[in-house]
């Protein structure tokens, strides 16, 4: 019989030969990816040692995630196994984008605690479109920063800041995204911050305010952190000495209100947001330091 002789393999000796289950070469055989070479008498499937080396190749490629309609048209030659792998790493970059915003959503429930609206809410957000997400942050930008009487230059440039996500987001930008996203599209959030702005931004041909140093400068948050690690309280004599050296005889009380402005509107939690959204290193949270420091001015106000 055509079966007996050694250079023919039947399906079940295929099977044997290459490790795979029989229903899954009579599988690939019926959809064209491993047809066999011949029929028995008895109209059994036979093949041969290329046989075998079709079965490897064809196990490679699926392990690789190709559909058997890719790999027909590799082994029929309308295609290269290079253009089919291309069109497949582009696949695969997409799902794995899709699964890092996954994985962040989901690491943000967990942490949040989120109920099922919420959740919901933050998977709209992360999955946005990049036109979607600027429409958000250009809506953002005008509410807060337009029609302010500053310099034309420094309004074009506080316009033109940059809150982009990457193509390639990290699980962090993501979650970061998510959580700026929410604060940027609430309106008592952009009331706060168009409040703190108008404190803070100077005037075409005049000074910076009172206060301002206190967000343009980062030396002014150093200062206090350094009293702060001395153990000054903020109503103690020492803490009058250094808002002297801060402050000189600027108006106090302008200070203290640009000052509250700026916490009230959580201006350190949207910086820092920002720049955890643009993968950039983002320095720590002034919060305690920028407290402390109204606690200071308002012991002084009082004395």
């Amino acid at each position: 019989m055509d079966d007996e002789r050694p250079e023919v393999l039947t399906i079940g000796r295929l099977a044997d030969r290459t490790g795979l289950p029989v229903r899954t070469l009579r599988f690939w055989s019926d959809e064209g990816a491993v047809p066999p070479v011949a029929r028995s008498a008895s109209g059994y499937r036979l093949y041969d040692a290329e046989s075998v080396a079709r079965v490897e190749l064809v196990r490679t490629l699926r392990e690789l995630g190709l559909g058997l309609d890719d790999v027909c048209r590799v082994l029929s030659g309308r295609t290269t196994i290079a253009e089919v792998a291309d069109a497949h790493v582009a696949a695969l970059d997409a799902q794995i984008r899709s699964l890092k915003v996954s994985r962040a959503v989901l690491s943000t429930v967990a942490t949040r605690g989120s109920t099922a609206e919420e959740t919901a809410l933050m998977n709209r957000l992360a999955r946005l479109s990049a036109a979607e997400r600027e429409q958000i942050v250009d809506e953002f930008k005008e509410e807060v920063f337009g029609g302010l009487d500053i310099e034309p230059r420094l309004r074009d440039r506080l316009r033109a800041v940059s809150i982009e996500l990457p193509d390639d987001p990290t699980p962090d930008q993501v979650d970061a995204w998510i959580e700026l996203a929410e604060l940027v599209r609430d309106p008592g959030f952009r009331a706060r911050l168009r409040t703190w702005m108008e404190l803070n931004t100077p005037a075409p041909g005049q000074d910076p305010p009172p206060g301002a140093s206190i967000w343009w400068a980062r030396q002014v948050v150093q200062t206090v952190a350094e009293v702060r690690e001395r153990g000054v309280a903020p109503e103690g004599p020492e803490a009058a000495g250094t808002l002297s050296e801060l402050f000189g005889d600027a108006d106090r009380a302008a200070v203290l209100r640009s000052l509250d402005a700026g916490i009230e509107a959580e201006a350190e939690r949207y910086r820092r947001l920002v720049a955890r959204v643009r993968g950039q290193f983002a320095s720590p949270d002034a919060t305690e330091e920028l407290e402390w420091l109204a606690r200071a001015l308002r012991t002084a106000d009082q004395g």
